[in-house]
């Protein structure tokens, strides 16, 4: 067999163009993948062999590798031609996504979009434009061809860099701070505009992936991102409900005690805050915007949450976040686990004191947010949250031993480092559901914490609480 002649683009662009059109075509994928081979991109000659199947096997096992010669392509565009004369080609239009990514993984895109295991996975993305993830369920059998199918489906409002992503799931939850899987990263940053592929996972792309700790770096520095949005995008929802109107600034929402819905603030917070106002408008005026309910109604919590373990999303996954879903709190009296709880994932995950059949099931919102209370050093920690303006409370406590166990007399005990960190991660007004067996028993808690810088006085030393701790 003569050896291999240089590769043409023409010729390239046809074999792209070839198998988009022809993806069930084995020699196609194997033609495909020798001009891959031989630009010295292993990992997408290897995609393409695993395409081929058998016709791969039949060629490799030759003493020669196969050339991509002038003939070859001769036979295959005859090929083509008999097949156009017995069925008309589909036309797929794709904003803003070169041909290559197609022809790379269009089998795949295209399981993927018909066979979905669960299609309320959350798909997030940060506010930076640049930045896009896509959170892959576990059980889709084709990871990097459902996230190659989101990008394609938001086309021009694709951004230039995507990571997707598996999270750690448990008990059918799926973990924030658990261990996350980097399957691929997809960017155009450079000035072709065309999208770079990098394989992150042996698994998902059945080769040798690329080192993935500059794509875990960035991933990490989204997930903070995108918990300041959420944090932001509630106390901004938890405004609206309570005062009828947007609020007008940051200002707005970090007030002095008792009207501090939010802890205090963070680095680009400010800057933050009218992407996010906009947003929620947006968001308002599509669904009708529903009429505010009093702050003081226990009606307000029972309306605020979606059931846990029901996530769903914006109307083109990966890009349109739903932002109108604030963040609320879940307490599992079975395991005494409290958790953090955003669209079908489980933000932090916290060990805490209970009082048995003395802690009440149902629903309710914090009412009150209160630092130091009774001067801070007693019973109750650092940190208060009501619930429901009764007797029942989130606090700290000064017994440490009495997380994990039925000795308080209905409040929620919580470690200080972890009430401190719930305290500022979630703002006045959201929701509680108190549940038995809802949660996995292993809270998740990173090491890194969750924190506001305070501006305003909290406290309110003219009170004695008398929580029933």
């Amino acid at each position: 067999m003569e050896n291999p002649k240089p590769d043409h683009p023409q010729d390239l662009l046809y074999l792209k163009q070839f198998v988009k059109q022809h993806p069930d075509n084995k020699m196609g994928w194997y033609l495909l993948g020798k001009h891959y081979l031989r630009a010295g991109k292993e990992g997408k000659a290897n995609y393409c062999f695993i395409q081929a199947g058998d016709i791969y096997d039949a060629f490799e096992q030759e003493s020669h590798p196969l050339a991509v010669s002038s003939d070859q392509l001769a036979e295959l565009k005859a090929w083509e031609k008999r097949v156009k004369r017995k069925r008309l080609l589909r036309n797929v239009t794709v904003i803003a996504v070169p041909l290559m990514l197609l022809a790379f993984l269009m089998p795949s895109i295209e399981n993927g979009r018909h066979g979905r295991l669960d299609d309320s996975a959350p798909m997030l993305t940060s506010a930076e434009p640049g930045l896009g993830v896509v959170l892959v369920p576990r059980k889709e059998t084709e990871p990097a061809g459902y996230a190659f199918g989101e990008v394609m489906n938001a086309g021009g409002a694709a951004p230039a860099n995507v990571i997707a992503a598996h999270l750690e799931e448990k008990s059918g939850w799926k973990q924030w701070s658990g261990n996350a899987r980097l399957l691929l990263e997809l960017d155009r940053s450079g000035e072709t505009g065309l999208y770079e592929v990098t394989m992150l996972d042996r698994v998902a792309c059945n080769c040798e992936p690329s080192d993935a700790k500059f794509a875990k770096d960035r991933f990490e520095e989204w997930k903070k991102e995108q918990e300041q949005h959420w944090t932001l995008a509630s106390a901004i929802t938890h405004y609206k409900r309570m005062y009828g109107k947007w609020p007008k600034s940051l200002d707005s929402l970090i007030r002095p005690y008792p009207n501090n819905i939010l802890a205090g603030e963070s680095d680009g917070m400010a800057a933050l805050f009218p992407m996010l106002l906009s947003k929620l408008k947006q968001a308002a005026a599509d669904k009708g915007a529903a009429k505010p309910q009093a702050s003081g109604s226990k009606g307000s919590a029972d309306g605020q949450g979606q059931a846990a373990g029901s996530p769903s999303i914006g109307t083109n996954g990966l890009f349109q976040p739903d932002w109108s879903k604030p963040l609320e709190i879940v307490v599992d009296v079975s395991n005494h686990t409290l958790a953090v709880i955003h669209n079908g994932l489980i933000v932090r995950g916290y060990r805490v004191g209970l009082g048995g059949d003395k802690t009440p099931e149902g629903s309710f919102f914090i009412s009150e947010k209160v630092r130091d209370p009774n001067g801070g050093d007693g019973i109750f920690g650092s940190r208060g949250m009501t619930l429901s303006n009764t007797l029942y409370a989130i606090h700290g406590t000064d017994d440490p031993d009495s997380i994990g166990k039925d000795e308080s007399l209905g409040c929620i005990r919580m470690g200080e480092a972890d009430v401190q960190e719930l305290f500022d991660l979630v703002p006045l007004g959201t929701a509680v559901q108190i549940k038995n067996g809802t949660l996995p028993p292993d809270a998740e808690t990173p090491t890194d914490r969750f924190r506001l810088a305070p501006r305003q006085d909290e406290t309110n030393p003219a009170k004695v609480y008398r929580w029933l701790t």
